[in-house]
């Protein structure tokens, strides 16, 4: 992963005003949220360099949608927008909540002694209604800009630190059924294949289905 390395000063675009988090969680519109095997989803995505209204815009959407899913992130690929930003509303493993924006994320995570690997069910909002075990470390360190384009770390530990992970993974192309073995990978697509009846194409727009 890659420093942050534009300082703010040289940054294109400026919103109309300061944005809070707290601002931003209210008022969206919910979106579609797009599947494994929409392009988008599996490339790389562009590094935001215009922190302004309509950056604003998105994230206030990318938040509405994400509530609308009951996530604790979602990036904006996933509403099929090319560009390097999630948001989360996340607890770590103290019960804490850590709720923001992330642009240009990297994470840092430990190496050698320090690296333990704590395995948990992991879902995905665009592979809806199917979990499987994934390992992963279980304490990550990000950083990344807001979305007034400062500079923003978040120390990520339990669920967080796993949040923090995925989204990243996202913003690279990454799914993390990329990181399945190819039996977990074929297992979490069944269970997929079993809800999906229940998630509308346009979900959570339209919301879930009944199981009963």
């Amino acid at each position: 992963m890659r420093n942050p390395s534009t300082p703010r000063g040289t940054l294109t675009g400026v919103p109309s005003q300061i944005s809070t988090v707290d601002e931003l969680r209210a008022g969206g519109t919910i979106l579609p949220i797009l599947r494994w095997g929409n392009p988008v989803m599996h490339r790389p995505t562009h590094r935001v360099t215009a922190f302004d209204d309509e950056l604003l815009e998105l994230v206030r959407n990318m938040f509405a949608t994400m509530y609308a899913a009951e996530g604790v992130g979602l990036a904006a690929p996933q509403v099929g927008v090319d560009l390097a930003v999630f948001v989360y509303d996340c607890p770590d493993e103290d019960h804490v909540r850590h709720v923001g924006v992330m642009c240009n994320a990297e994470v840092r995570l430990p190496e050698g002694k320090e690296r333990k690997l704590h395995a948990a069910d992991e879902g995905c909002l665009s592979l809806p209604g199917a979990y499987i075990e994934l390992a992963r470390p279980d304490y990550a360190i990000c950083r990344g800009l807001d979305q007034n384009g400062e500079r923003v770390e978040v120390v990520g530990t339990g669920l967080l630190a796993r949040c923090l992970q995925h989204e990243t993974d996202h913003l690279n192309g990454i799914v993390f059924g990329d990181r399945l073995s190819g039996r977990a990978r074929k297992k979490l697509y069944a269970l997929h294949e079993d809800a999906a009846d229940l998630y509308p194409d346009d979900w959570p727009v339209t919301p879930r289905g009944d199981s009963e």
